[in-house]
């Protein structure tokens, strides 16, 4: 539970550029994506931070893109709630929707994803 909540912390920070610090941490032995509890500390804690998910960049959409589609493989479920970070990319400015429209649209358009996570991208940009 202590390493959850470590991730999380990590992942959530608001410090610029985090995008970078949260990848290598998919690569630390304290992460497992194999487990559920771990991708939703680290993945969706990262989802809520305002500065580096919603990065003017699009960085913090790719990288959420990148781990919804290398989760999917693993755990369709824990994909689908992860690609749920995208469904509010409407009441953003227009930069941040364009960005976060493509990477639903990658993610959409990719072979053999699982049922739920293109039934929740695919709605999202209906």
């Amino acid at each position: 539970l202590v390493i959850l909540k470590w991730l999380g912390l990590q992942a959530m920070s608001n410090a610029p550029g985090n995008v970078a610090l949260v990848r290598s941490l998919v690569e630390h032995p304290a992460f497992n994506m194999t487990n559920p509890n771990s991708c939703y500390s680290l993945l969706l804690g990262f989802s809520r931070s305002p500065v580096n998910f919603h990065a003017a960049d699009g960085s913090g959409y790719e990288f959420m893109g990148d781990m919804v589609l290398k989760v999917d493989a693993l755990n369709h479920q824990v994909a689908a709630r992860l690609v749920s970070s995208f469904t509010t990319y409407k009441q953003l400015d227009e930069k941040r929707q364009a960005a976060m429209k493509a990477q639903l649209q990658r993610i959409v358009a990719t072979n053999g994803l699982s049922e739920n996570v293109f039934e929740i991208a695919s709605k999202s940009l209906a």
